[in-house]
């Protein structure tokens, strides 16, 4: 029996070992941006093309949790939290300008930190807007798009959006107020059950982490002051898809078709400014990673592999 558990410690020891070998470092980084902490996941070798995944609401870097391992073996993976989300820093809405515009300063500035020069991006729900502000400041900086239920066009605005465009069309106290069921446990689990395969297999972990958040006091006045700003995003979607046409950027869509919220009618649209663009409609709902990140995780490298790596 002791040679036994010998042995079995030996093959755990060994088979840790193995893993940790296989398995990307992933480390948990915090650096100042305009006076607040900025908190930021980072994988992979530092000298190979650069990966920026930019998250959506109500999450943080901790969607891409899965996939920053996997994408981190070939390429330089840096994940952030806007200011209000995650781990970064929170403060009230009256002491900081809850902007996407403020939002992509954060983003360009860790950018500038981190030296990166070129970049791939990421971009799903709240990161498009992020991600194609960046692109709006400096096209030849961005190597190429992975965007996943992020909207650049007015079709991908329907029925789940109009509360939100009566708020946008008045500013009213009244019209703030009917959002707020927006940030309720029930919503916040909605978001990643529904539409999904298998619902029973989406991690609870996800909605209670993100709830977690959502709860601080005074948060609910940052997210219904970026539901408002929202608005200025729409505006510059021509800007936006003129650049497409202008600069062309390699892009790869992978979008979950049963998204409510980002339907699929916002993927499609792409195709008519983009000509070197990739498009899978996955059977899957708004965070599309938690039930299909494998296969997502494959087609980004094997799209990069052959759009950005020489």
């Amino acid at each position: 029996m002791q040679r036994t558990a010998q042995t079995l410690a030996a093959l755990a020891t060994l088979t840790a070992s193995a893993a940790a070998l296989a398995a990307p470092t992933v480390t948990h980084n915090t650096t100042t941006i305009d006076g607040l902490d900025i908190f930021y996941r980072e994988a992979g070798p530092k000298d190979a093309p650069h990966v920026i995944l930019l998250h959506g609401f109500p999450t943080s870097s901790h969607m891409y949790r899965n996939l920053i391992p996997q994408l981190a073996e070939d390429f330089h993976v840096i994940a952030p939290d806007y200011p209000g989300y995650g781990n970064s820093s929170a403060p009230s809405h009256t002491d900081y300008d809850y902007t996407f515009a403020n939002f992509t300063d954060v983003v360009e500035e860790l950018t500038e930190q981190l030296g990166l020069d070129t970049y791939s991006l990421y971009v799903m729900d709240y990161g498009a807007p992020v991600g194609f502000r960046l692109f709006e400041r400096d096209p030849e900086a961005v190597e190429a798009f992975i965007i996943q239920n992020g909207n650049a066009y007015t079709e991908g605005l329907r029925d789940f959006w109009d509360p939100i465009k009566a708020y946008w069309s008045t500013g009213a106290d009244a019209e703030r107020d009917q959002l707020r069921p927006f940030f309720t446990p029930d919503i916040t689990q909605w978001q990643y059950t529904n539409g999904t395969r298998n619902p029973d297999q989406i991690s609870p972990d996800n909605w209670n982490i993100d709830q977690f958040f959502l709860d601080r006091p005074g948060n609910n006045e940052i997210q219904l002051d970026l539901f408002y700003d929202y608005r200025t995003n729409v505006d510059r979607y021509p800007t936006w898809q003129a650049l497409f046409r202008q600069h062309q950027p390699p892009a790869l869509i992978t979008w979950g078709k049963n998204d409510y919220i980002f339907p699929e009618e916002g993927a499609h649209p792409y195709a008519r400014d983009l000509t070197n663009l990739e498009t899978h409609i996955l059977d899957t709902g708004h965070f599309a990673l938690e039930e299909d990140g494998d296969l997502i995780a494959a087609l980004i490298k094997d799209f990069l592999r052959r759009n950005v790596v020489e």
